[in-house]
């Protein structure tokens, strides 16, 4: 390890890497490192996994064509990413946690909220995707003939959670370098899992796909912001809070969005090209995700696919563990980072089981879940991104933690305006695979959209309003509040009883 650089562009001393000390407080200037380029290797590792083959079928099960998906692909991730973008920003100009920054909109303990809703994506996230490697590594072991069965399935589990737990508990630096790697050994061997399956692309297949509805192509869209940009908003700032105050914004934003965007448009293209190439492998797609894409492949390569399947899915957790951890913070657990990360691992662990050996729907409980939780997240986004913009100066460190500071404890415009977006997003959305969630869409019938089984049932409307209402809302109202706040001299540093407000 003598002389290595990392991806954050430090030399490391050589040491042995240490457990992350930091937690919610403010990043000092002495530890601050990188530049904004260095953002990509997070960001690609994370994003970078074969999941990514899989949203091909997703976005045509809306039953809109090749063309179709591919727009709705391509703005949506985009799109999601860039809403990730300009939040990093507020990390480079506060250097602390996404949820921590969040306070300057929501108040101290008014952020409470909306950490407890990104707690509650993050580990959702982190437990799919450990659930995902698992069923992808017996899958693999049972087309080689040596089982695949519950035994596999058992020690997949053990082994995926404890790479992704480790790498949570950990904390920064190791992330950063594991992301590195990750991004070099699974982009290398998810070129060469395309190059063998190419001959089971069939143009003529893909292109006789028909078109659908306006409706249907909107619920593509939403569905892909909320599979990936609006899957990491929440969490956007952890990463780029490291970063000196002095990087670049537009920098920050740039190697954010491309960085995450990169290879899920890639393997979203190439996706929709198998997918609509075959109906039996978009079916088979839906029960198990990555598992039905070992299915066209020769045995030799099943266990490289394995290698690629896993990184790909423990990069994108490790991440979503390492914000739960700080979301769950901010949510007020008062513990150390590294056991809140041990906390969600064994959440993570005890939901994977769920999915992989009891849940027989994956699909529908996913787009479920993105849906359900990514109305509120557009909300809190809306209400943050409309913060930051009316902002001129960096956020007082000191404040951030104090009650009776200039941030206030619970203000209660922004919170209600979250509530309402909320309320009137679940009220434009539908999710009938999901039954838990059929008390959603109440506002599809009174609105004249045709009620839950109308044409507009499955756009998802609800998202794009929340996010939209959020945003307006904050503009309209906050200004006085955020031009009072920024004419008070700045406060004195934050001492450690303000640090666990």
């Amino acid at each position: 390890m003598a002389g290595f650089t990392d991806a954050t562009g430090s030399r490391s001393a050589g040491g042995p890497l240490q457990v992350e000390a930091h937690g919610l407080d403010v990043i000092r200037d002495s530890e601050r490192k990188g530049t904004p380029r260095t953002l990509f290797w997070p960001w690609f590792g994370a994003n970078v996994s074969i999941l990514g083959l899989s949203y091909g079928a997703f976005a045509l099960g809306f039953g809109i064509s090749f063309w179709q998906a591919l727009v709705a692909g391509v703005i949506g991730i985009v799109f999601s990413f860039l809403l990730c973008g300009f939040v990093a920003v507020a990390g480079k100009r506060g250097s602390a946690p996404t949820m921590v920054l969040g306070r300057a909109a929501y108040g101290v303990r008014g952020s409470r909220l909306p950490a407890v809703i990104s707690w509650m994506l993050t580990v959702g996230w982190e437990t799919v995707l450990t659930a995902l490697a698992t069923m992808a590594t017996a899958a693999v072991f049972e087309r080689l003939g040596h089982g695949g069965g519950t035994g596999t399935q058992v020690v997949a589990l053990i082994v995926v959670g404890a790479l992704t737990v480790v790498g949570g508990v950990m904390g920064f630096d190791l992330i950063m370098r594991l992301q590195t790697v990750i991004t070099v050994v699974t982009g290398v061997l998810t070129v060469v899992y395309i190059g063998l399956v190419a001959d089971h692309i069939h143009w003529h297949t893909v292109s006789a796909v028909p078109a659908g509805s306006a409706q249907e192509f909107i619920g593509a869209l939403v569905f892909m912001m909320t599979g990936f940009g609006l899957g990491w908003v929440n969490a956007a700032a952890d990463y780029s809070r490291y970063l000196p105050r002095s990087s670049s914004g537009r920098g920050v934003i740039g190697w954010t969005t491309f960085g995450a965007s990169v290879a899920p448009l890639l393997l979203l293209v190439f996706g929709l090209l198998l997918a609509g190439s075959s109906d039996d492998l978009s079916k088979a797609v839906a029960l198990d995700p990555i598992g039905a894409l070992t299915t066209i492949l020769p045995t030799w390569f099943l266990v490289p696919f394995a290698v690629v399947a896993v990184l790909g899915l423990v990069g994108g957790a490790v991440l979503d563990i390492y914000s739960s951890g700080l979301a769950l913070l901010s949510a007020g657990l008062r513990v150390p980072r590294y056991l809140a990360a041990l906390v969600d691992g064994v959440l993570m662990m005890a939901g994977s089981v769920y999915i992989v050996f009891f849940a027989d729907d994956f699909l529908g409980q996913f787009i479920g879940f993105l849906t359900t939780l990514g109305v509120p997240v557009a909300a809190w986004c809306g209400v943050m991104l409309a913060d930051l913009a009316m902002r001129r100066r960096d956020y007082d460190e000191g404040d951030l933690f104090r009650r009776r500071g200039r941030y206030g404890d619970v203000p209660l415009q922004p919170l209600l305006l979250t509530v309402v977006a909320t309320a009137l997003g679940w009220g434009l959305v539908t999710n009938s695979a999901a039954g838990w969630l059929e008390w959603q869409g109440y506002f599809l019938g009174p609105f004249g959209l045709g009620g839950r089984d109308g044409d507009w049932a499955y756009a998802n409307l609800g998202v794009l309003v929340a996010l939209t209402l959020g945003f307006l809302g904050t503009l309209a109202f906050g200004v006085g509040r955020v031009k009072a706040q920024e004419r008070l001299d700045p406060s004195p540093a934050a001492g450690a009883e303000a640090v666990r407000a």
